[in-house]
């Protein structure tokens, strides 16, 4: 690449950024990626390892895989990590403390997954699948519907999630609303066809996003950090909408922002694909444009594959970066989550911004999880 395009992603990708007491030296977040190396859900050295490996490789802010918060009904899985307990908080702080000492920024992401969880999975076997009306993305009825004091006890949950977060030295902190899980559940009303206050239009629909979120922010610190992740897409449902047109789209997201979200976290499978007809923007575009919020994009960035094509078994070659460039510089967006990137590689956001294009790495099949 040249010395004048080396000097451009320089000047739109090392900007600084402050967002209440964050304060980030570039541009650059690393995506959630789930990876499953945290046996009974406490994350190890290893796990502390690699947050700090990316941390010392001029990533802004790494956003954690998903952690579950302390509700029953929240996981799926025992190799997740968990956001409860003493020794999985132990954990998250050990990794918190090896980021800091790179200099880095570390967020970690709330999670509760809702339907998507089956009878008898662990770590508590008993505990049933859980979502507004009991069905699944499909739409086929697999569990049940949450009551008034299930939703109070959720919505707790993550609160006290987040104000351990702050408790242990995290730098802001990230509720998952996207891709199906619970609250998104909520958001979308194939999953939601609930009759009470919950449930409905898209006011009553997004209340209990805005209950998490107004939960999540009273238990913080006032300048604290607040993100938001949501989706238009769900895991096996990539043509799905919460939202048909930027009106619904401020329907939902200006309540969210009121509630206390400071930033966005768009999540799309492809940053450069357009939200809604007669726009160029995408959906982080859309998104800072109707809240006036910062925003995040996410989706493909660096590579010419979406990360379904990658779990298939197709390698995704390096793109180069000048249509995500073209969109920094118009402010349609204000940071770039990075996800398989970096999971492949921990030097990728170093080595994009120092302007050394040619030792970026193709990222294989093999990749997903990887322990480095």
């Amino acid at each position: 690449m040249s010395t004048a395009h080396t000097e451009r992603v320089q000047s739109l990708l090392r900007r600084p950024l402050s967002v209440g007491s964050l304060e980030l030296p570039n541009r650059f977040v690393m995506a959630p990626m789930t990876r499953d190396f945290s046996p009974e859900g406490v994350p190890g050295e290893d796990v502390a390892a690699y947050y700090a490996r990316r941390a010392a490789n001029d990533v802004g802010l790494l956003i954690t895989e998903g952690t579950y918060v302390g509700h029953p009904t929240a996981s799926e899985r025992s190799t997740v990590p968990r956001f409860h307990g003493t020794e999985p908080l132990e954990g998250w702080k050990k990794v918190v403390d090896a980021v800091h000492a790179q200099g880095g920024r570390i967020a970690p992401q709330l999670w509760h997954v809702g339907m998507f969880r089956e009878p008898g999975q662990p770590p508590y076997p008993d505990a049933p699948p859980v979502g507004p009306s009991g069905l699944r993305i499909d739409g086929s009825k697999g569990g049940e519907s949450l009551s008034a004091s299930d939703i109070e006890e959720i919505v707790a949950s993550f609160a006290e999630g987040a104000a351990a977060a702050e408790r242990i030295g995290f730098d802001a902190v990230e509720i998952h609303g996207a891709h199906g899980y619970l609250i998104d559940q909520f958001l979308w009303s194939r999953t939601n066809r609930r009759t009470d206050e919950y449930g409905g239009d898209i006011a009553s629909r997004v209340r209990f996003a805005a209950e998490v979120v107004e939960a999540v922010r009273e238990s913080v610190s006032a300048d604290f950090p607040v993100l938001f992740r949501f989706s238009q897409w769900k895991i096996m449902e990539f043509g799905a909408k919460i939202a048909e047109t930027p009106d619904e789209l401020a329907a939902i997201l200006e309540p969210l922002s009121e509630a206390g979200v400071d930033v966005f976290h768009a999540s799309t499978r492809r940053f450069w694909e357009s939200e809604f007809e007669g726009s160029d923007l995408n959906l982080a575009g859309w998104t800072r444009k109707v809240t006036g919020k910062p925003a995040i994009t996410v989706g493909s960035v660096g590579l010419d594959k979406w990360l379904w094509e990658s779990n298939t078994g197709h390698t995704a070659r390096v793109e180069n970066l000048d249509g995500l460039l073209d969109r920094l510089e118009r402010d349609e967006f204000d940071l770039v989550a990075v996800g398989r990137s970096l999971l492949g590689d921990p030097e990728w956001a170093a080595k994009v911004l120092s302007g050394r294009f040619d030792e970026l790495n193709e990222y294989p099949p093999t990749a997903p999880g990887t322990l480095y």
